[in-house]
């Protein structure tokens, strides 16, 4: 396999070998509990206050304390914690404390969630308002201005995780002049990317994250102004002078220790005019291969570390997944929301289209990056952007790629549409269309030459203006058959035969009687059927199989056992031509076009094992299944996916 090209440092980063070897030493000779005063205890205390002493330096505290926790998350929790405790206490001592709970759009979920998750604990019953941002990303300093005098609590950041934006912290001081509201700043992001002098601000709390910044998981920090209010989130032992109970993660300390060491000293990390060249590099490259790219932040305001991106056309899914063929791994808005699907928040906030929104992918890198590194991504950038337009999808003509033809099955929101296309006559018919679909059919069109000869509904009789009760297509005909007054059904025909029969919606019983049982079944809504089946299938309840899911090892076994055995990439054709060479051969069958492929393995004389594989197994598990219920006893799926494949066995196209 190609070695990973990572482009994901906002989401987390690879451990420091210098942190590495730092963690190892204290677990082997640095174990002692630090809240022991025995000579083991004291050499781990001096350590950790070693760490503590570079971090101070290194944020310019000045009086102010830090402590160290498990992470970000902790660090917010404690932060809002302690101000609204405070805010209480002001209330029953008849203080004005404001009654807003301000914080940015942009912010990390983790702050409006624990703001709203105090407040109700603690029965404050302020209000959660949220501060909106310019198109650039950065804070209306104006709505802030107005909201100031209202203002309780304030949360901002440093550096968007999504954007990189990086904000305009003196005009939001500016901004709060003379208002008696706490500010906390999430400064995950600027760690190692901005100049922070916490000391001198009136940043009351300011939580890190190590492992944004090539230290482990599990350790972060907390700083807090000097005479901020503070009110422990963990209580116990007594730890951290009393600020955060619990045994101190000692590995995780002497690890971000070395990680803020090599900030101190210098020599390790990349300059900031490096890291802008590499973003240069990366942008140039992203617009060669990607026609029609946004930027969603402007360079100038944001961290040279992360590029925010949407391409007309494509969804962040088909984007993630080319670069995922290509190793080269990138997110698609937040890591900690990409699987949800959803549209991003932050660029929703900024009032972008809502095309950029839901298709957005984030780059991002950290200050460890090497030239090398950033020329390799280049190239399988290049590649990409390459594989996406042989495959139709960027609207460009095509040449010297084959033209798509068969069956083909585009899938939206649990809904299926399906295209004929016929190679020789360059002709397609669409069936059951979806209009979010429209544009992304058109541009494959034309980009191969196609013709769309009939947009046909199974919903709707009137779409069918063929004269006569068989539509020509190719060496092929298409017949229209009433199921009832609303719905119809499509059968493609070679000859008297009935191929598949195009079911939209309908159920099962109204197509007993209507289309041969062992007529191809294409239905329309992922309910009724992932790919493909037949009545015949249907009736028989197909077959079941508890193995039908192969791990690495059992593959292996199967593949000495059977080496007649055929490895199957569904994954779609781009992601197959944006893989670098090398690994065991694959029949190449998208699962856009497994319907295409069923006939021919069903009826040839012997059926040798199908090993269906795909990125994350979720795909090649459909194809498994698929052709299990239609009789194909011997059909698997790789589980978990070429990302949980041992490298001996690596798979390509």
């Amino acid at each position: 396999m190609s070695k990973e090209i990572y482009l994901d440092g906002n989401a987390t980063t690879c451990v420091l070998p210098a942190a590495v070897d730092a963690a190892v030493q204290a677990m082997r000779d640095c174990f002692g509990n630090p809240s022991s005063t025995h000579a083991t205890g004291l050499k781990a205390k001096a350590m950790m206050d070693i760490v503590r002493q570079c971090a101070r330096r290194l944020l310019g505290v000045g009086a102010g304390r830090i402590m160290f926790n498990s992470g970000a998350t902790e660090g917010i929790q404690t932060a809002v914690l302690s101000a609204l405790c405070a805010l209480r206490e002001r209330r029953e001592r008849g203080e004005t404390t404001g009654g807003l709970l301000v914080y940015g759009a942009t912010e990390h979920k983790a702050v409006p969630e624990a703001l709203a998750h105090w407040n109700r604990l603690l029965g404050l019953g302020l209000e959660l308002k949220k501060l909106p941002v310019d198109g650039d990303g950065r804070h209306d300093l104006a709505a802030l201005r107005a909201l100031a005098p209202q203002a309780a609590f304030v949360c901002t950041m440093a550096a968007n995780n999504e954007t990189g934006v990086v904000s305009d912290l003196p005009g939001i001081a500016a901004a709060l002049d003379g208002s008696q509201a706490l500010w906390m700043v999430d400064c995950v992001q600027g760690l190692g990317k901005l100049s922070l002098d916490l000391g001198h601000t009136r940043i009351d709390y300011a939580p890190f994250s190590g492992h944004k910044l090539y230290a482990p998981k599990g350790i972060g920090m907390l700083y807090v102004r000097e005479g901020a209010p503070y009110t422990p989130l963990v209580m116990g032992g007594g730890q951290e002078a009393g600020l955060r109970s619990g045994t101190e993660n000692m590995a995780g300390i002497a690890a971000l220790g070395a990680v803020l060491a090599a900030l101190e000293e210098g020599g390790t990390f990349r300059t900031p005019a490096e890291l802008h060249g590499f973003r240069e590099k990366l942008a140039a490259s992203l617009r060669a291969a990607l026609p029609g790219i946004v930027f969603n932040a402007p360079f100038e305001k944001a961290l040279p570390t992360t590029l925010n991106f949407s391409v007309p056309g494509l969804s962040s899914k088909e984007l993630l997944d080319v670069f995922d063929a290509a190793n080269v791994r990138v997110s698609a808005g937040s890591a900690c929301s990409a699987s949800k699907a959803a549209p991003s928040y932050v660029l929703d906030a900024m009032g972008l289209p809502a095309w950029r929104s839901s298709s957005a992918v984030r780059m991002s890198f950290g200050p460890l990056a090497s030239e090398e590194m950033i020329n390799e991504a280049c190239a399988r950038i290049e590649r990409c952007g390459k594989a996406l337009r042989d495959a139709g999808l960027l609207d460009t003509p095509v040449s010297g790629a084959s033209a798509p033809e068969g069956v083909l099955q585009l899938s939206l929101a649990g809904n299926h549409t399906w295209l004929l296309l016929d190679a020789p006559s360059h002709q397609c018919i669409a069936i059951d269309l979806q209009a979010e679909l429209a544009e992304r059919v058109d541009s494959l069109l034309r980009s191969h030459g196609y013709q769309l000869l009939a947009r046909l509904s199974t919903r709707d009789g009137a779409s069918w203006t063929a004269d006569t009760a068989s539509l020509a297509f190719g060496a092929q005909s298409l017949r229209r058959v009433a199921l009832d007054a609303d719905q119809q059904a499509y059968l493609l025909c070679s000859g008297d035969r009935v191929a598949y029969a195009f079911t939209g919606m309908a159920a099962l019983r109204d197509l007993a009687g209507a289309v041969p049982a062992d007529a191809l079944l294409c239905t329309g809504r992922e309910e009724l059927n992932a790919c493909c089946t037949s009545l015949r299938a249907e009736a028989q309840g197909g077959v079941a199989g508890a193995d039908l899911s192969l791990d690495s090892v059992a593959l292996a076994r199967l593949l000495e056992a059977q080496p007649q055995a055929v490895l199957v990439d569904v994954r779609e054709s781009y992601e197959q031509a944006a893989c670098i060479p090398g690994g065991r051969a694959a029949q190449s069958v998208p699962l856009s076009r497994l319907a295409a492929f069923v006939p021919g393995w069903l009826g040839a004389a012997e059926q040798p094992p199908l090993v269906f594989f795909c990125r994350s197994g979720n795909r090649s598990a459909k194809a498994a299944q698929c052709m299990r219920r239609l009789g194909y006893r011997n059909a698997f799926s790789l589980g978990g996916g070429i990302a949980l494949a041992a490298p001996g066995l690596a798979l390509a196209a």
